[in-house]
Formats: structure tokens, C-alpha cells, sequence
């Protein structure tokens, strides 16, 4: 019996050998060794990181960066009252974003505005992206952007400082935010908008956050009018040391603006970085001499708008020109923002109480219309090169995408200034303006 059974297991041998072997063979040794492994995420921890970074840099631009940048501006009467309008807007603009202004810039509708696919964020998960940056979460892209969105109308603020209402300040930047930031965002920057199909390059914001805000800060102090003693009394910074840090905050925090703008922890971000660092720089000393050689005297008050537009000129052109190219932006920026808030603010005798105007929407145009002179394909990418570059009509879709951003802009605003100013009223009383803001609209003063 036993020796039956052995017969049988050596009869069955070589047929079960041969079936383990066919077996064997027919995996790859990958799958032999080891189950297939399941796919991997799209994400990307390093953009991601990088992108949290930036958005907390971005956000340190408002606050407290321009509300200490134009809270030591004003006059002792007023700072609280303009530090207040900064963290407001902050507030605002989360909310209204979050409703529909992401939704308006940043997603698939028509070439002029976006749809309502993210209405109240309808839709975001946890691992959603944007077609616009695939490697990091949408919630950090979505937050990353509303920190622009925040610090656009912010700037507005600084054009009619001292004489608006509350009320209808809180109701024009909303109705702002929603009717002109998110149409021009999704303009230039969504993923079927008429100006980025045309070929417009601004690569973080030179038409959509400091053309737009820039006249549009313009139109609202046309239609406010000039502070009362205007070119009469003198309305001296009360305290330039504020300012002067406000402005510190702002050119740290600008690395995120621009650099962030790459959506990535790359090359890019790196170039961005670099050509901000320059331009910066170089448009504070180009200022600082331009006042010294008129003025006989180099103020610190002129040094540091000088910085601020440094960052403005350079910020369309930051992924798109080499460092010689940030050098001229930088000098460009520095004599041209100078002369417009002297000469030219003089000339025609409007008040741009901060110089929003002077700054951003000069300096904003400026660096938009250069990128065209300047941009470089071996930077920006095949297509994106400028006039020295072998590619003129480049500067002719600059100009155009300029012309596009203030013509919609202005009226816009205008017809929003004239909605609020026929409801609630844009100016505040004589009064009011005369004692202070601070007291009169918040019952606080600065001791």
C-alpha cells in the first residue's frame, strides 16, 4: 500500500513541477515579489509647502504690511481709521471669495467670466485641483489666490484715504471685488479668458491687481474729490517709522506674490525670486536719486515708495524676464513713479491721497508694457519672449491687454462709486473730516 502511494506522488511530480513553473513564469517578478502598488498622487508635498508658505506671505501683505504702510501715512487723526479699512477688506473679501468671487476668476464659464461650479466651494475635496495648478490641493490654490483678491482693493484704499465713509467704503469693495477683480482675474489669468488667449503676459498681477486697483483708485478719488485744505494745509505722515515697517512687510511678503506665482517649488519660483530681489532694489535707489537730484534731499518716504514700486513694475514681469531686464524694470519704475506722483499728480492737481495711483497704476503699467520690451523664452517658456527676444508684437498684446484692463475697469468702478455715492453717500461730513475719522466712525483715537 505504501509503496502504491509513493509510485503515484512520483508519477504526479514532474506534472505539478511543470505546472509551478508556468505559473512562475507568466509573472513578471515585479508582481512575483510583491503586490502592484497603488497610484501614485498628483499632488506634490514640496509645491504644496511652498504654496502654504506663500499664501501666508501674501496675506502678510495686507496685514499688517499695507495697513501699517499707509496706517503711518496719514495724519494722526485718521490712522485708525485706515488701519481698520485694511483689516476689513481682509475680512470681506474672505467671505465674498468664498461665495463666488473663486468661482467667478477661476473656473470654466466663458471667455469674459467664470462659471458657478465652486459657488460656496461647492465641489472642493480634499484632493481636488484646478486645471491651472495640478500639484498642489485646490483649497491651497484657492487660498493662495484670495490673498490676492484681498490686497487688490485694499490698495484702492489708499487713493481716497480721509474722507469716505465706512458704509460705503464696506459696500464698494464688496460690489468691486465681485463685479471688476474676479471678471479681469478670470480675464487674464482663467482658464478660457479672452486676455490669456490673446497672449497677455502677467505673471502675477501687473494688470490684474496694480492696473486694476490703480485706477480704479484713481477714478474713486476724481469722483470723491480732494480732501478739504488740499495743496493748502500741510498733511505731513504722522509717523513715518510705521510706514517704513509696513513697507519692510511688504517687500518680504512679495517673494510669495511673485515667486507663488510659479505654483511650484521650481526654477521658476527661483528666477522670480531673484529678478524681484533686483528690481526692487534698483527702482528704491533710482527714486532715492531722482528726489535728491530735484529735491536736494533723499527722504525716507521717497526711498521707500520707490521700493514699493520696484515690486509693482516687476510683478507682470517676474516669470518672464532675466535679471539684466529686472534692472532696467527697476529704473524705469523708480524715475517714472517718482515723476507721477510729483509732476504729474501736481500738473492735474487730483488727489490721490497715498499715491495708489502713482504707484500702482503707473508702476503697474509700466512693468506690463517692459515684459513685452523684455520677457525671454529661455525664462518664460517657448512663445513668451519679448521685442529683444525676436518677438515686437509681443509689446502690441501688452499694450492692448493694459488698454482692456483700465477701459473695464474705470467704468466699472465709476458706475459702482455712483451707485454707492446715490444710496449711502461716498464723503463723509465736513465735519467729520475736519476732527478726524477715527473718532467720528470708531470712537477710538490714538493716544
Amino acid at each position: 500500500m505504501v509503496m502504491g502511494i509513493l509510485k503515484r506522488i512520483l508519477c504526479a511530480a514532474p506534472v505539478t513541477l511543470m505546472w509551478t513553473v508556468t505559473a512562475l513564469a507568466q509573472q513578471s517578478p515585479e508582481t512575483a515579489a510583491a503586490p502592484a502598488a497603488p497610484p501614485a498622487s498628483a499632488l506634490n508635498t514640496g509645491d504644496t509647502a511652498w504654496m502654504l508658505t506663500s499664501t501666508a506671505l501674501v496675506l502678510m501683505m495686507t496685514l499688517p504690511g499695507l495697513a501699517l504702510f499707509y496706517g503711518g501715512m496719514v495724519r494722526k487723526m485718521n490712522v485708525l481709521a485706515t488701519v481698520m479699512q485694511s483689516f476689513v477688506v481682509t475680512c470681506l473679501v474672505t467671505v465674498l471669495w468664498m461665495v463666488i468671487g473663486y468661482s467667478f476668476a477661476f473656473t470654466s464659464g466663458s471667455p469674459f467670466l467664470g462659471g458657478t461650479s465652486r459657488f460656496l466651494l461647492h465641489g472642493m475635496t480634499l484632493d481636488s485641483v484646478n486645471e491651472l495648478a495640478k500639484t498642489i490641493p485646490e483649497s491651497v490654490y484657492m487660498c493662495f489666490q484670495m490673498t490676492f483678491a484681498i490686497i487688490t482693493p485694499a490698495l484702492i484704499c489708499g487713493a481716497f484715504a480721509d474722507r469716505m465713509k465706512f458704509s460705503a467704503l464696506i459696500w464698494f469693495i464688496g460690489l468691486w471685488s465681485v463685479c471688476v477683480y474676479a471678471p479681469i482675474a478670470h480675464f487674464v489669468w482663467g482658464p478660457d479668458g479672452f486676455l490669456a488667449d490673446a497672449g497677455v503676459l502677467d505673471f502675477a498681477g501687473g494688470t490684474v491687481v496694480h492696473i486694476n486697483s490703480g485706477f480704479a483708485g484713481l477714478t474713486a478719488a476724481l469722483v470723491i474729490g480732494r480732501r478739504r485744505g488740499y495743496s493748502v494745509e500741510p498733511m505731513p505722515p504722522h509717523n513715518l517709522v510705521l510706514s517704513v515697517l509696513g513697507a519692510s512687510l511688504l517687500w518680504v511678503g512679495w517673494f510669495g506674490f511673485n515667486a507663488g506665482s510659479a505654483t511650484a517649488a521650481n526654477g521658476n519660483a527661483g528666477m522670480a525670486m531673484a529678478v524681484t530681489q533686483i528690481a526692487t532694489a534698483t527702482a528704491a535707489l533710482a527714486w532715492m536719486f531722482a528726489e535728491w537730484i530735484v529735491k536736494g534731499k533723499p527722504s525716507v518716504l521717497g526711498i521707500i515708495s520707490g521700493a514699493v514700486a520696484g515690486l509693482v513694475a516687476i510683478t507682470p514681469a517676474s516669470g518672464f524676464v532675466d535679471p539684466s531686464g529686472a534692472l532696467i524694470i527697476g529704473i524705469a519704475a523708480g524715475v517714472i513713479c517718482y515723476w507721477a506722483t510729483t509732476g504729474l499728480k501736481h500738473a492735474f492737481r487730483y488727489d490721490d491721497s497715498l499715491d495708489a495711483f502713482g504707484v500702482h497704476g503707473i508702476g503697474g503699467t509700466v512693468g506690463a508694457i517692459l515684459t513685452g520690451v523684455l520677457a525671454v523664452a529661455w525664462v518664460g517658456g517657448e512663445g513668451k519672449s519679448g521685442l529683444i527676444d525676436g518677438n515686437p508684437h509681443q509689446v502690441i498684446v501688452q499694450l492692448y491687454g493694459v488698454a482692456v484692463t483700465i477701459v473695464y475697469d474705470v467704468i466699472a468702478s465709476l458706475i459702482l462709486l455712483k451707485l454707492v455715492d446715490l444710496t449711502v453717500g461716498l464723503r463723509v461730513d465736513v465735519e467729520v473730516e475736519r476732527d478726524g475719522l477715527d473718532l467720528a466712525l470708531h470712537g477710538e483715537v490714538v493716544q
